[in-house]
């Protein structure tokens, strides 16, 4: 991928940019064309890029050519490649030429956008996209949106806010009484640990709640937990419910959950990261039931709606709990339009934001919703025709049902669990190390499970084909 470049020494001028950039471009351009030719996983052993880079920096100015070749000799063996039409591991974190061009427009910008006075067009812009995405959502319109970092920086807001309503507004100031409890099912993502710790409540204080054969959290057993808490003198503070949860994209019962809540008075936050992009298809809308009724709702546009990382929507009903709790105004922050606008600033952790909200701007408009909705029906009629593929084979089943464009499955030879789990994590190294495709593993109920979501933004059915080809030739491999 080597490219000509002009030698600039010292540090670039702003009129210098066009002289270095197109070669720039074209490297990204070459990126892009050869992109299936790397291994989808890096192939580099640990240490193996850090011993490669030099041990003190440069003292005198370094070329662009000099950085580029090191780019490609270096940096780029150690990269994997999130944005491969094979890579079908963990959740995708895809992205779109759209997004590039709005990614690079906002970086040439270089705005800090954490209130309206810093720039109008960031905060208007974001507050109109949240709009959009309300609607293309079927959210409720008494739902306010703001754009943070990731699902785990919102989780933690709704915790947080939770924890606020639930103590008067005096946690921020007097501390957090360790009475408070927040409940979530065992299946729930790792974020929801982190942030009761980081919001004083204490990872003690997370109470777990069972799940079904689906792995969809109990209501029954929720509201058997907080009945227990309420009599031994606990404040039940926060649900946090998933709508695709991170091991086995397992939906909760939002509206029975919701029901619970609403009866003793509990935030109920939804965390839909990944599963939230397919609510935009009007025929999964129906497991958004009861949503309506929860205090807040997180989705992330950079998994599964084509936007670059990091781009995470999060909706609140009562926008001022949410301002509330993280409101503080210096006198360098206070301006003559507090009031009329929204700053975002108050309404998460962070006070320095970027320009994320031109980015969904671009893939929206770019897109269409119609696009969008054709794009994820893809992805999931590709799904389909892998499940037939994992129905069909001797050796492999799946662990849970099948849902949206996620399959997780596993080597069942035998009724011995740990001999399938020896198998099952046996295939799946063989499989990564093709460097063809990269898959990931999650474990349900005790047993070893190989994960696949097709969901890369240019994924097409030669792809699944080459998964499943890979799959029926590592598997003839196993002893």
């Amino acid at each position: 991928m080597h490219v000509l470049y002009y030698r600039i020494e010292g540090m670039l001028k702003r009129e210098e940019f066009k002289i270095n950039v197109d070669p720039i471009i074209n490297w990204i351009q070459s990126y892009f064309e050869n992109i299936e030719s790397f291994p989808v996983k890096s192939q580099v052993n640990p240490g193996e890029v850090l011993n490669a880079l030099p041990d003190s920096h440069p003292q005198s100015p370094e070329s662009i050519p000099e950085i580029m070749k090191d780019l490609d000799d270096i940096i780029l063996p150690g990269i994997t490649h999130w944005q491969h039409p094979n890579y079908h591991a963990y959740f995708p974190a895809n992205a779109s030429i759209e997004s590039l061009y709005a990614e690079m427009i906002t970086s040439a910008i270089a705005a800090q956008c954490m209130i309206w006075e810093t720039s109008p067009s960031a905060a208007e812009l974001e507050q109109r996209m949240m709009e959009w995405l309300r609607s293309m959502l079927g959210l409720p319109n008494d739902m306010e949106g703001v754009i943070q970092d990731t699902a785990s920086t919102a989780t933690l807001c709704a915790i947080i806010s939770a924890r606020e309503k639930s103590t008067n507004h005096k946690a921020n100031f007097e501390g957090v009484p360790q009475v408070l409890r927040v409940y979530c099912s065992s299946q729930t993502h790792s974020s929801i640990d982190k942030a009761v710790a980081i919001a004083g409540i204490g990872r003690n204080n997370l109470v777990k709640i069972k799940v079904d054969e689906k792995m969809s959290m109990d209501p029954k057993d929720l509201e058997r937990c907080i009945i227990l808490d309420l009599k031994s003198g606990y404040i039940p503070c926060c649900v946090v419910s998933a709508m695709g949860t991170t091991g086995t994209v397992a939906i909760d019962p939002i509206h029975d959950i919701s029901r619970i809540c609403m009866k003793y008075n509990i935030w109920h936050h939804v965390d839909a990261a990944y599963a939230g992009t397919a609510m935009i298809l009007p025929e999964y809308q129906h497991l958004m039931k009861g949503v309506e009724d929860a205090d807040s709702f997180v989705f992330n546009p950079h998994k599964w709606m084509f936007t670059h990382f990091d781009c995470s929507v999060y909706f609140v009903k009562d926008a001022s709990a949410l301002i509330n709790a993280f409101e503080i105004t210096p006198e360098y922050l206070k301006t003559e339009t507090r009031g009329q606008v929204n700053d975002y600033r108050d309404w998460g952790v962070q006070l320095g934001r970027r320009f994320r909200a031109l980015k969904l701007w671009f893939v929206i408009r770019t897109h269409g919703v119609e696009g969008i909705q054709s794009k994820l029906r893809k992805h999931i009629e590709l799904s389909t025709y892998f499940t037939s593929f994992i129905n069909q084979h001797i050796g492999l089943e799946h662990l849970t049902d099948p849902i949206l464009n996620f399959n997780i499955f596993h080597v069942r030879e035998s009724d011995d669990i740990e001999e399938c789990n020896r198998k099952t994590a046996d295939l799946l190294d063989k499989i990564n190390s093709t460097g063809k495709v990269f898959l990931s593993h999650t474990k349900v109920n005790g047993r070893y499970g190989i994960r696949v979501v097709i969901g890369q933004t240019y994924v097409e059915k030669a792809h699944v084909d080459l998964l499943i080809n890979t799959i029926k030739t590592c598997y003839k491999g196993l002893s």
